[in-house]
This record gives C-alpha cells, structure tokens and sequence, in this order.
C-alpha cells in the first residue's frame, strides 16, 4: 500500500509506449517528483488521487497537471504553446511534459556539471531546444502516426520508440500484468540512460567546441581584412554553432563569415564553405567551379597554388598539404568571387 504523503504521477496500465514512460522519467528527474510512485490504472478515481497525470485521463491542463494528448480536440504543438518555437508537429505527452518542464529538469541536471551559473543558465536554453530537436520530437513524432516523409521506400523499426515497446509482454506471455510492470521499468532504463547520454554527449563533447569557435571568430580579421575566413586549431563540430552565434549577433556577424579552415588527421589543412543554412546543402560562397572536381597537380596549376590536394566537385571541401596552402585557397576564391562583381 503506498504512502498517502507520496507524490504520485499517474499513466495508463497495458500496453506501454515510449512517451508516457519518457515522461515519467523526465519528471522523476525534479527534486520533487524523485521518491514518486508511478501509479499506472485507467480507473479515474485512482487517477484522481495522483499529483500529475499523463498520457491518460482525456484532459490537458498544465494548472491541474494534466497532460493528455489523445482528446480529439488536442492539437497543441511546441510552437502552438511556445509561439516563439518553430516545431509544429502535434506533442505526445513527452512533449507536453518536456515543454513545461524541460528547461527545469535541465538546470537540475547541469548543477551536476562544474560550470558558472551563468554558463548552466545560457547552456539549459540551448539545450532545450536542441533536445527537442533532436530526441523528443521523434518520440512525438512516432506516437501521433506522423510519418519522416512522403513515398517512404522502407520503414526504420530500430528507433527508440520501438525497442522500448519490446518491453511489453507478448500476446501469449502466461503472466502479462507481471511482465508489463517489469517491462515498462526497463523500458524507463532505457529510455532514460539513452536521453542522459544524448545530454551528456551535448555538454562534454558538442558544447565545448562553442568557446573554441567563438575565439576563431574573434580573430577572424587577423587571418584576412575581409573577416571571412576562420581558422581552427582542430576540427570540431562548428556548424550549429556558428549559426547560433550569427543569430545572436545578427547585426554584428550578418552572414559574412565563408569559409572555415582547420587540420585534418593527416597534419594536412582543409577548407570547407559554410552552407547557407545548418541544413543547406548550397554554400555561401563554393569553391570556384574552375577548381572543382580537380586533385593533386593538376588543381594546383590551374589554381596557381602549390600543394593543392584536392576541390570536391560541388565546391563544399577542398584540402592542401599547408596552411598557407589552404590560406591562398580561401583569399584567390573570394577574389574571384569579387571580380565576378
């Protein structure tokens, strides 16, 4: 029998899915609701004992902690409750969870990591988004039948939603109600140990590469006048990060910054065109179409650049054995791209 003084979150019995589960796990990650007992039952007087509910009970109402999504008059979305945010793909009730309490699990989570207030602060807003993004849209996605794209070729039956609903018990199994409460703490493992490794693998190994960038871009006009190249001691995940900078200072950055040049494994030097956008497979500025496609000697006499290795034939990437190599490669495209003006 449980504890009257218990915090109780309520979900459904049978059949479980990833997106109460995850819910669950998300909550149990708030001081509040750590020691909370899962009740899962569909009888609505039980339902009505427990502080927040989810995924059951027919209503969405984040005051009383209600947070059903399979009323046929839901239809809310991240953007719908945060018009600021740009998915609109209609939330499960991981989604509804994490939208009204992601940012704060998250902060919770960061005080685990040695970091300025300051920094935990700014990072938990990153990071909300970007988790979004990246993991709980998916489960959203999965829950409500919305397909990854039109005129499918084949079907992906290994995502996270999946293998946590192989964790329910089989059709036959001799004692299902057993196995669906040993399951469904399995499938909370799983999920959960999946989602802390994603947010771990954001902050010690993505979020890092935030800072290195931002120094690069603090010296870009001690590389060329023109302020469009950027130079990386290493590689590093820039990508995302350059646009979030370039958002931030819109007025300061604009979208000036073209190339991004750093060593590869080899002790030879890349340079490689920023996209138009963190998704765009066009280019702010491709390296010149004379140059594409072309490798070793015979790019380094048309080019006039000595130790040319090679120009990917749509322009995105190209390689020289030095830096200086590489410098050269960067300026002469930028040049012709001015005299095409």
């Amino acid at each position: 029998m449980s504890n009257t003084n218990t915090i109780k979150i309520g979900t459904h019995n049978g059949h479980f899915h990833c997106d109460e589960i995850f819910a669950c796990f998300l909550l149990k990650n708030l001081p509040r609701y750590a020691d909370a007992e899962i009740i899962r039952t569909r009888d609505p007087k039980l339902l009505a004992e427990c502080d927040t509910v989810v995924d059951v009970g027919g209503i969405f109402n984040a005051e009383q902690k209600r947070f059903d999504h399979h009323q046929k008059t839901f239809t809310d979305t991240f953007h719908s409750l945060r018009p600021e945010k740009p998915w609109t793909i209609k939330l499960s009730s991981a989604g509804l969870i994490y939208v009204h309490f992601g940012q704060e699990i998250l902060k919770e989570l960061l005080k685990k990591e040695a970091m300025d207030d300051s920094v935990r602060d700014h990072l938990s807003k990153i990071l909300f988004d970007k988790l979004y993004e990246n993991f709980v849209q998916e489960i959203d996605a999965i829950d409500n039948g919305v397909d990854i794209g039109e005129n499918m070729k084949y079907r992906i039956s290994t995502n996270l939603s999946a293998r946590a609903g192989y964790f329910n018990p089989a059709w036959n199994d001799p004692n299902p109600t057993e196995k669906e409460e040993t399951g469904f703490k399995q499938a909370m493992e799983l999920i959960g140990k999946e989602f802390l490794d994603r947010f771990h693998d954001y902050i010690h190994r993505w979020w890092p590469a935030r800072s290195l960038l931002e120094q690069a871009i603090a010296k870009r006009f001690d590389i060329d006048s023109s302020g469009s190249i950027l130079v990386l001691d290493q590689p590093l995940p820039w990508r995302e990060h350059l646009f979030d900078i370039e958002q931030e200072e819109k007025e300061k950055l604009g979208d000036k910054i073209k190339y991004v040049l750093y060593p590869d494994s080899n002790k030879t030097w890349r340079i490689q065109a920023v996209p138009l956008n963190n998704k765009s497979f066009e280019n702010r500025l491709s390296l010149p179409k004379q140059w594409q496609g072309l490798r070793d000697d015979e790019l380094s006499t048309r080019s006039g650049i000595p130790g040319c290795i090679f120009v990917h034939a749509s322009g995105f990437i190209g390689g020289n054995a030095t830096y200086d190599g590489v410098l050269t490669m960067a300026r002469r495209s930028l040049e012709l791209e001015h005299t095409k003006e």
